[in-house]
């Protein structure tokens, strides 16, 4: 419906007021998209053209007058209470169609949907009446009687909305849209041209999950692309089966509507599901311009060309989201992200300290460790998460976690030390322990593994994280084999599908000498995760086989992607060496 604003409204009262039978306002062609409020012209020739008055009682006509000084005066629901009042008592179609227009503008249901009926009971030929009664119908979940409404308008050659009957339908039951389906499909046999009726069911298909009937709907009637509300629901369905059809709908639609921002972004995010950026950062950056006061089409087109890998260009359009929505910490993590990659490194440490709320707050901060620890400044970064912890003490776990992770590669003894730090705060943490158990794998402290492996499972004995890792640390030492295997079976049974277990499994049957078992278990976790200490796993069973041509090709493939890896070479030279 057209929707008034509060500087536009006094003038259309002014119009239009105590008018008996006045015109309907216009209504705009896609009821889902906002509607605009009239421009200053259209309300200029509306207070020009003569009015003509309805032979209204003394008190009637004195209502109606503080109701246009009410509404003169910004006071639209002292308007509305006299206009609902007055259109009650002189059951006129002129203010009953006013009351209903200013109780659309408040928001006022209720009023609306009285005024609508009220409205087609005193003009029951009136089209306008018709279509703006099913249109507050259905926002009611009177579905039915709302598409009779709009049958009726339909029959009196007037505007129709089938479209909105069938989106205010969605979330109805199954048996009332199976009704208005049946409804929708009668009036097509006797009105086979009205495109509406068509998308109107496509829409409801689509809603039933029907969408191979919506589809075909869609696809019997052509002409119904003549719309861009359906050209964007032909492009969905048909996204399901086959993107670029999609995109090619698109593309034909926007040939017709070039100037349709709802066709031009589903191709826009159509293009980036399909991988084509390029694409995709050209129809974002013709939407950027069209719209420049969108924040979200800023970030949209500075993501993109920072996947695109032109930074300084995404640099741009990231600030400009932030000129236009200061606390999107979205855009400035990723503006972060984008000063990185121009090279431009204090500034992007500079937009990463400043975000201080939200998801991005520990984003950023690994983004902010990772950085640090490149440069070797190690104290900024402690000192960095030392000033978050203090500052935002409900992240303050997690922000531990960060920095252990970060310093644990390269400095596991600093790491060690915050990791003890961190467990005085939080003594019964497991994912705490779990990382200080794996640094005292990393500084030759086998018992003070065992020791915080053991205390996980006490305390949590189907925690298959800690099993498997007890178990595997067992078997890799070769030590206590029954036990570890005992200790990988219970994390096989709880995550059975896990390839890290599977390793773990296949290595332990290995060293209790069981080749057969371990090949067919490494392979399949392999096959899961070719990682490259499963490979050397794998490679080195192959070896013990007699399989040593297969086991260099595993080894072979593994390097391929792990280039870096010390593991593989240090087994096949022990291996060859034996």
């Amino acid at each position: 419906m057209k929707v008034f604003s509060a500087s536009t409204l006094p003038a259309l009262l002014a119009a239009g007021l105590l008018l008996s039978g006045c015109s309907s306002l216009s209504q705009p062609d896609a009821p889902a998209a906002p509607a605009q409020p009239p421009s200053t012209s259209e309300t200029e020739t509306a207070a020009d053209t003569p009015v003509t008055y309805g032979n209204f009682q003394q008190d009637t006509l004195y209502e109606l007058l503080s109701a246009e000084i009410a509404g003169q005066r910004n006071r639209f629901d002292l308007a509305l209470d006299n206009y609902l009042r007055q259109a009650r008592r002189t059951r006129d179609a002129g203010i009953s169609e006013r009351a209903l227009r200013v109780a659309e503008f408040l928001g006022n249901e209720p009023a609306a949907l009285e005024m609508a009926r009220l409205w087609v009971e005193v003009a029951p030929q009136d089209p306008e009446a018709l279509r703006s009664a099913a249109i507050h119908l259905a926002r009611t979940g009177r579905h039915e009687q709302a598409m009779d409404m709009m049958q009726r308008a339909l029959e009196q050659h007037g505007e129709t909305h089938f479209d909105f009957l069938a989106l205010a339908a969605a979330d109805t039951d199954a048996t009332t849209r199976n009704a208005l389906l049946d409804s929708l499909e009668r009036m097509t046999e006797r009105f086979p041209d009205n495109t509406q009726l068509v998308f109107a069911r496509a829409l409801l298909l689509q809603q039933a999950n029907r969408n191979d009937e919506a589809l075909a709907l869609l696809e019997d009637h052509p002409h119904t692309d003549e719309a861009p509300p359906a050209i964007l629901l032909h492009s969905r369905l048909v996204a399901e089966h086959d993107t670029e059809e999609a995109t090619e709908i698109l593309y034909r639609g926007l040939q017709r509507f070039p100037d349709d921002t709802r066709l031009r972004l589903m191709l826009a995010r159509t293009l980036v599901s399909e991988g084509n950026f390029a694409d995709a950062r050209t129809q974002y950056a013709k939407l950027a311009r069209d719209n420049p006061d969108e924040a979200d089409l800023q970030l949209s087109l500075g993501l993109i060309e920072l996947e695109l890998g032109e930074a300084s260009d995404a640099v741009i359009h990231l600030q400009n989201t932030l000129q236009l929505a200061p606390g999107n910490n979205t855009a400035r993590y990723h503006l972060g992200n984008a000063y990185l990659a121009a090279d431009r490194p204090d500034d992007a440490l500079l937009t990463w300290q400043s975000i201080d709320s939200g998801t991005e707050l520990l984003t950023s901060r690994v983004q902010m460790a990772r950085l640090l620890l490149e440069q070797n400044r190690i104290a900024a970064l402690q000192a960095q998460l030392q000033q978050d912890r203090d500052q935002h003490p409900q992240h303050g776990l997690a922000l531990f976690q960060i920095e252990i992770e970060a310093l644990l590669p390269n400095h596991p003894e600093l790491a060690i030390q915050q990791a003890n730090t961190a467990l005085q705060a939080y003594p019964n943490d497991s994912n705490l322990l779990y990382s200080r158990a794996m640094l005292h794998e990393m500084l030759g402290n086998p018992r003070g593994l065992e020791e915080d492996l053991g205390a996980i499972i006490a305390r949590e004995p189907d925690n298959a994280m800690a099993l498997n890792a007890l178990g595997y640390t067992l078997a890799d030492r070769n030590q206590r084999l029954e036990e570890a295997l005992a200790l990988i079976k219970r994390a096989a049974a709880l995550d059975p599908s896990d390839p890290a277990i599977q390793d773990s499994l296949g290595w332990v049957y290995y060293r209790l000498g069981d080749l057969d078992r371990a090949e067919a278990l490494l392979r399949d976790a392999y096959a899961a995760y070719p990682d490259q200490e499963v490979a050397a796993h794998l490679g080195e069973v192959l070896w013990r086989q007699g399989k040593e041509r297969e086991a260099r090709r595993v080894w072979r493939e593994a390097l391929e992607h792990s280039p870096d890896s010390q593991l593989i070479p240090a087994t096949r030279d022990r291996l060859e060496a034996e």
